[in-house]
């Protein structure tokens, strides 16, 4: 995907002083491609498959990431990752192309979708940070479909062109067409904002998918309430009875998932939490983000797998997972689940 030069960036970058997202967007063709990357490794048996969604944030940690996915034995297999939040060339990543590395340290076929852009970056840098779909079964069309806005990232603190995304991918599973999305909703909208978004991925999925089996994965960022209100979610975190409420009535908080069972789609049981939201005075909200929904294939079963270093007890002798140093690899965990046809 083709860098911007700097100077453009930050010129469209001011343009959004006083035009629309969309605007801008239209004049970048980033943000329509979906940039697919070649896999090489034997796809797996067709009876099956198992899914794993990990928001990886931003690939800092990336090749601990890697030798997570490749060891660690509740995630085994992996043959999709939804991942979100993966960098291409970022300096807080180290100027990596995420996607395509992870793609090819585990041999897999990918698309990545830009997300946004980051202003508040250098010259050397691309600043692109988007969403990716990595298969062992062989990608034959993808497409990016950008969601209604629910929220202007130029004006937040991460100062940025762009919006929320969904990446589709149609899979050839062994003869079998199979449609599959990676995405990404707002965290700063409530959760008719998130609805809207995810009926905007529904109605598509519906479109390009019709008659298939579908899997829909990634950080839906249900965190039942508004990811602008600052005072929510410190009564989130200070009142127990409060906490436990919202998260026991997701369903009418997040309104996305009535919208999703009236497509025809389940998903895996609410369990363990997913996200780690770091809060002042280091302590964190735990909440549940990240979710498999299927439409025509049965659930056998499913984990939420902990990215905190001190539960990576597997890791291989002299890896880069093994010499990590830090409390943890992302601040979400992974969502894994096995599906049947």
């Amino acid at each position: 995907m083709e860098k911007i030069d700097w100077v453009l960036r930050n010129a469209l970058g001011r343009r959004l002083e006083c035009e629309s997202q969309a605007q801008v967007m239209d004049d970048l063709p980033q943000f329509s491609q979906a940039k697919c990357i070649a896999g090489r490794a034997a796809p797996p048996p067709a009876d099956q498959l198992c899914a794993a969604v990990f928001n990886i944030e931003r690939g800092v940690q990336l090749y601990e990431s890697i030798d997570f996915l490749k060891d660690c034995p509740a995630l085994q297999p992996a043959d999709l990752i939804f991942a979100n939040e993966l960098d291409d060339g970022c300096a807080r990543s180290g100027l990596r192309d995420n996607t395509r590395l992870l793609a090819e340290a585990l041999g897999m076929y990918a698309v990545f979708g830009l997300e946004f852009i980051e202003l508040n970056t250098g010259p050397d840098e691309k600043g692109y940070h988007g969403n990716a779909l990595l298969s062992r079964w062989p990608i034959t069309w993808a497409e990016v479909l950008r969601l209604p806005e629910a929220y202007n990232w130029y004006f937040d603190r991460q100062k940025r062109i762009g919006g929320r995304c969904a990446v589709f991918a149609r899979l050839d599973v062994g003869g079998r067409a199979l449609g599959a999305v990676s995405v990404h909703l707002e965290n700063r909208t409530d959760g008719i904002g998130r609805r809207r978004q995810m009926q905007a991925v529904l109605d598509e999925a519906e479109r390009v998918f019709a008659g298939l089996p579908v899997i829909i994965g990634g950080d839906l960022n249900t965190n039942t309430f508004d990811g602008r209100d600052r005072d929510i979610i410190g009564k989130m975190a200070d009142d127990p009875v409060f906490y436990r409420a919202h998260l026991d009535g997701m369903a009418v908080y997040e309104p996305l998932f009535e919208a999703a069972a009236a497509a025809g789609y389940r998903w895996q049981d609410a369990g363990p939490m997913t996200r780690r939201k770091p809060l002042p005075g280091g302590r964190t909200l735990e909440l549940q983000l990240d979710w498999i929904l299927q439409r025509g294939l049965r659930l056998e079963e499913s984990r939420v797998v902990s990215t905190r270093r001190a539960d990576c007890t597997f890791a291989r002798a002299g890896s880069a997972l093994a010499d990590f140093q830090g409390q943890e690899l992302s601040d979400h965990n992974v969502v894994w689940a096995r599906l049947v046809f």
